[in-house]
């Protein structure tokens, strides 16, 4: 199995940027889409992106077209969400998980077996 770690969380402006990663351990070696997920207090768990094993195919909730970008470096075993003109909306903990295929993941958060601890993103007004 695969063990995710979430970093790059923290507090910034609105309109700010961050960047987070998400650095996987474990058995690499077999082909693993990622995806990325976030969960406000009181809130389900949200699809936000997610990207194929090999970085070619790629997909976003709406709200985030245009304003994040989801890649990954297989060489690092390391998956990145680069967040801009963040939003007090997009306040939430944000987590990454896994699925062993090649192909873009499904958006449903019940279909990935791994997941990471979370890292909490907070954007001021």
């Amino acid at each position: 199995q695969v063990q995710l770690v979430e970093s790059g969380g923290g507090l910034v402006q609105a309109g700010g940027s961050l960047r987070l990663s998400c650095a996987a351990s474990g058995r690499t070696f077999s082909p693993y889409a990622m995806g990325w997920f976030r969960q406000a207090p009181g809130k389900e768990r949200d699809f936000v992106a997610a990207i194929s094993w090999s970085g070619a195919y790629t997909n976003y909730t709406d709200s985030v077209k245009g304003r994040f970008t989801i890649s990954r470096d297989n060489a690092k075993n390391t998956v990145y969400l680069q967040m801009n003109s963040l939003k007090p909306e997009d306040t939430a903990v944000y987590y990454c998980a896994a699925i062993y295929r090649y192909g873009l993941p499904t958006n449903q958060a019940h279909d990935y077996p791994y997941w990471g601890q979370g890292t909490q993103v907070t954007v001021s007004s």
